[in-house]
């Protein structure tokens, strides 16, 4: 998919807050946290990750919402999606599901054998595990729920894609944080300093928030919010990574004030 690095869209006026509640249960988070990894989930971390893959598919929505508009449209179709993909290279998450959906068919490029001859989609059964593609269907009504939010409303192929998107995004964010927890932080953060000759050199940044999320603290047997952070950090970049992270946590503040 050929991505132009133009600035991300922002969120026009008359949008939802960013202390809105995500529209994707706890309890749907948990469940997908327990199809990758034994590790207990905490509270704060359930609601961290439902607010992040909140922000990403708002994101991916309202980009959708504006290619629409530049048609004359009020509903959405997989074409507005591809178009929001394609205009802010940061909403590009869920890659897994690209090769799912015929949305995006002919973009993620075709595989050829040894022959030269091309290799047929995979045929799709049943899995004995769960997975992304399959629990998919489960953030139906999460997504709905967002479209309605949004102002948005979309042909039923379009909400199957933001199924799969969130399905596959969370899936990832989950495995990501179990990472953060086996490995004890995220390993590759790092700093670089333009020194003058002879001078000392400045003191790390401690301050620094990808900084402070580098390094873990806490038992080896609980995901916790911070977990939930860093894993954010490596699933997002740029505007939107940032985002997600401040809404990220006043969704914690906001449900520990309940």
């Amino acid at each position: 998919m050929t991505a132009h690095h133009t600035r991300p869209e922002r969120s026009g006026p008359g949008t939802a807050s960013v202390v809105d509640v995500p529209p994707f249960r706890p309890s749907l988070v948990k469940a997908v946290f327990r199809d990758v990894t034994p590790l207990h989930v905490s509270r704060s971390a359930a609601w961290a990750a439902a607010s992040v893959t909140h922000t990403v598919l708002r994101e991916i929505i309202d980009g959708a919402r504006r290619a629409a508009a530049e048609e004359a449209r009020t509903k959405l179709v997989p074409g507005d999606l591809l178009s929001a993909i394609d205009r802010n290279v940061e909403v590009e998450v869920g890659c897994k599901w690209y090769d799912h959906s015929p949305t995006f068919r002919g973009l993620t490029g075709v595989l050829y054998d040894a022959e030269g001859v091309v290799v047929p989609s995979r045929v799709r059964r049943g899995p004995r595990r769960p997975s992304a593609v399959a629990g998919a269907h489960r953030f139906e009504a999460g997504v709905r729920k967002l479209l309605r939010s949004r102002g948005a409303r979309a042909v039923p192929v379009l909400v199957r894609d933001l199924d799969g998107i969130a399905s596959v995004f969370l899936t990832d964010l989950a495995r990501d944080a179990a990472m953060v927890v086996r490995e004890g932080g995220v390993k590759r953060f790092g700093t670089v300093h333009l020194v003058t000759p002879g001078e000392p050199a400045p003191p790390p940044l401690l301050k620094d928030p990808l900084l402070s999320l580098s390094t873990r603290r806490g038992d080896r047997r609980t995901i916790g919010g911070d977990d939930v952070l860093a894993a954010t950090t490596i699933q997002l970049f740029g505007d939107l990574r940032q985002r997600a992270l401040t809404e990220a946590r006043e969704a914690a503040r906001n449900t520990s004030a309940c």
